[in-house]
């Protein structure tokens, strides 16, 4: 998944391939406000060490965060966390 500090897939981006416990810290970017899931199913999450709000992305582009089922709330992204099957 791809991850971009402005809305529309503006400003830093960048990949992830797996869980993130603290967006800030890692990637050194103020605000996570558009995403692009290219694969696989993902947990945003309101604060850092998976704790908060959470909202569910299945593949797809996701413009901003009203697109990303937010609403008109003021939510930041601490952490991101992948769903794995646990077949």
């Amino acid at each position: 998944m791809r991850i971009y500090e402005k809305e529309n897939f503006g400003g830093q981006m960048n990949e992830l391939m797996d869980d993130c416990d603290n967006i800030q810290d890692r990637y050194r970017i103020s605000d996570c406000q558009s995403a692009h899931v290219m694969d696989g199913h993902w947990l945003l999450y309101e604060q850092p060490h998976f704790r908060g709000r959470m909202m569910y992305l299945r593949p797809g582009e996701y413009r901003s965060m009203r697109d990303m089922g937010m609403g008109p709330m003021d939510m930041r992204i601490g952490s991101i966390r992948r769903i794995m099957d646990s077949c």
